[in-house]
């Protein structure tokens, strides 16, 4: 069937106005788009819709109606095609989740564009739009004052792609999406478009007549009227879109428990602004530093420590010297019982606007790839407003040391806190 595009017969060609309610919350509606074969996971998808892949005992969908929840969504609408009754009878009406379930079913051989149409009475004026196979640590808030200060019709969640974790598929400038290439060939393009789209329901009505493609036949649309915002994240995506992305999805959903470490002021004493730790010598432990990294390595987390280094750009020393600090460093927590498993350090002077000197979040995003991490489940540990403000923009929790609140009393409060969750 030829493409249609969004000047087809029965498709808008112009967007209404839209004068965004900044007092307004946030959508409680999520619709997910999960009625495709699953082709490319064949033979797994043979007898199974691809969402119901389970890792650790429970289906790919299951993690993602968790998250909605915990994010303040309360309906969910199902948009299904490839044997939705299996979908259906584990999800039931979704009392047992916490939330409301309901489903549009259509053919299986149903475009994205056709199956949302097909929905749209079921639609609230504004709500999320996400795809059945991929999972990303959902912000919600953030991603709706993003959305309102846009004052965009939709707003798509877009990887970065830095990594080259996959092919780009769309540009981003001043957060606005510039080009979307749905065939990944334009020049130029950085960022993959991963779904999670805030979205009004009457920007529904510009989707052609057909069986069409939804994102291809309205962002375009959307693009040429600069009204599709992005909000950008360098946090991984995970997918159960082909068979080469399920080890790692796997390790995402181990949730093995992690915490994050900020160095200086938090496991040895800072020295003063401007000097540095340029030898073992100079290192002091803060008390309990050592014993409080044990007891979350007893209690089974990684420990990963990110730290801004800017004495090695500006010449106080040298890579090696660092790194040798690092091993004096490791050898004393391994002789207390604990473990670390990366240290991140970032060596740029205070001007060179890298992406990786906090209270920028490049550290964080590292760590999270290198170890699969949910960081929206990782406490980051810190002493200054940098860790802070590097930590909100990775979607990472927080805990802020004082001088009445020292690493062992933190370690014990997020200790308790899982123990807590698990009991």
């Amino acid at each position: 069937m030829p493409r249609q595009n969004s000047t087809a017969p029965g498709a808008a060609t112009s967007l209404p106005s839209f004068e965004p309610k900044t007092e307004a919350a946030p959508p409680r509606q999520a619709v997910i788009l999960a009625g495709g074969r699953g082709t490319r996971l064949a033979p797994l998808t043979d007898t199974l819709p691809k969402p119901m892949i389970a890792f650790h005992g429970r289906p790919f969908l299951e993690y993602l109606v968790v998250m909605l929840r915990d994010q303040g969504i309360e309906r969910i609408v199902m948009l299904l095609g490839y044997l939705p009754q299996t979908i259906m009878a584990h999800f039931g009406d979704g009392s047992r989740f916490g939330l409301r379930i309901d489903y549009s079913v259509t053919p299986v051989d149903d475009d994205t564009g056709r199956r949302i149409k097909q929905a749209q009475h079921l639609l609230d004026p504004e709500f999320l739009l996400l795809y059945c196979d991929n999972y990303w640590p959902l912000r919600l808030e953030a991603q709706w004052q993003h959305w309102r200060a846009a004052g965009t019709a939709a707003q798509v969640t877009v990887y970065d792609n830095t990594d080259s974790h996959t092919r780009d598929n769309l540009r981003v400038e001043n957060s606005l999406v510039t080009v979307y290439d749905k065939t990944r060939t334009a020049d130029a393009l950085q960022g993959v478009d991963i779904g999670f789209l805030l979205l009004r329901r009457d920007v529904i009505d510009l989707i052609p007549d057909g069986n069409v493609s939804f994102e291809a036949s309205l962002y375009p649309l959307l693009v040429a009227q600069r009204q599709l915002s992005a909000f950008v994240s360098g946090h991984r995506y995970y997918s159960v879109g082909s068979i080469a992305r399920l080890p790692d999805t796997e390790r995402m959903l181990t949730r093995q428990p992690a915490v994050i470490l900020d160095r200086d002021g938090v496991l040895n004493v800072k020295m003063p602004r401007a000097k540095y730790v340029r030898s073992w010598d100079d290192w002091v432990w803060i008390d309990g530093a050592r014993e409080a990294v044990a007891q979350f390595t007893a209690a089974g987390y990684r420990i990963i420590i990110v730290t801004n280094q800017a004495g090695v750009a500006r010449g106080a020393m040298t890579e090696t010297d660092l790194a040798e600090i690092h091993r004096h460093m490791t050898a004393d927590i391994v002789a207390a019982g604990g473990r670390i498993d990366a240290v991140y350090h970032c060596p740029h002077g205070w001007d060179e606007n890298c992406t990786c000197r906090k209270p920028k979040p490049g550290m964080l995003f590292q760590a999270q790839r290198d170890f699969d991490l949910d960081l929206s489940r990782v406490y980051f540990i810190g002493d200054d407003e940098r860790d802070e403000q590097a930590a909100n923009a990775a979607g990472c929790r927080f805990v802020m040391l004082t001088a009445t609140r020292t690493l062992p009393e933190a370690s014990q409060m997020i200790l308790t806190e899982q123990a807590f969750q698990n009991g």
